[in-house]
């Protein structure tokens, strides 16, 4: 693999405070959060996949409204058919029995129709995919431009992609990454920036320090090192869509 499964880091953290300004849609029966830039536009869009809290997470649709501050159509949907994870999970949940309710088999047909939604009804030209935590292994299995797929990717703290799905990206992708990360740690980045290398794709991997595993999505921004970090890994995604989107 080139991440590892997810464990019980990937259920805890901090719930930021704040208003979400986007709006709810139903997309081929799949509860789909949308936020939109300020003039409207659809022209570029940005399909958010979520880690296992799921897409009502209001740190998620906070982020959702940056990238629409950013200029993007941003679709947000619901991965796991009304049954996400709730935040601070006790020890005693065991994540990889909820896992197994949510295979590849349900996943894949729900990013698959947003990203059709959006190309065709909304009328996004490209569409950049993000991808924390559980979302990232989709953004990896999605990011085929050839075929209509999202254009362009970026993930954080990645969780449970296979080396065949980084080894068949064909988009240019990049990885914002945790100094300690038991999902994503050193030898798993090492080998996941030799498989980037011999793909030939744009790629990039930044690495923060003094954060762990989720400090993309649910950071302490009491603490100044994580907030800065947090932030820091938003305008790594901002940018590299700026540069291959727009």
């Amino acid at each position: 693999m080139a991440s590892n499964v997810p464990a019980r880091c990937c259920t805890v953290g901090v719930k930021h405070s704040g208003d979400a300004a986007g709006e709810y849609q139903d997309i081929d029966g799949v509860d789909t959060y949308l936020s939109y830039p300020e003039d409207r536009s659809t022209k570029h869009g940005v399909i958010i996949l979520t880690d296992v809290i799921g897409h009502r997470f209001i740190n998620s649709q906070l982020i959702a409204d940056q990238f629409a501050a950013n200029g993007y159509f941003v679709a947000m949907p619901d991965l796991f058919h009304g049954d996400p994870v709730k935040l601070n999970r006790p020890a005693s949940f065991k994540l990889m029995t909820w896992l197994e309710g949510h295979p590849t088999e349900r996943v894949d047909p729900v990013v698959d129709s947003v990203i059709k939604h959006m190309r065709t009804n909304s009328g996004c030209e490209k569409i950049g995919a993000v991808g924390y935590c559980f979302g990232a292994k989709y953004v990896v299995r999605f990011l085929r431009p050839e075929e209509g797929k999202a254009d362009v990717g970026y993930i954080a703290h990645p969780g449970f992609v296979e080396l065949d799905e980084l080894s068949a990206i064909t988009g240019p992708l990049s990885i914002a990454a945790a100094e300690t990360d038991d999902i994503f740690p050193t030898s798993k980045r090492h080998q996941s920036e030799g498989i980037l290398r011999d793909r030939r794709q744009p790629y990039q991997i930044n690495l923060y320090s003094g954060v762990e595993h989720g400090f993309a999505i649910r950071a302490d921004l009491t603490d100044k090192a994580k907030k800065f970090a947090k932030e820091q890994a938003f305008l790594q995604a901002a940018q590299w869509f700026d540069e291959f989107i727009k």
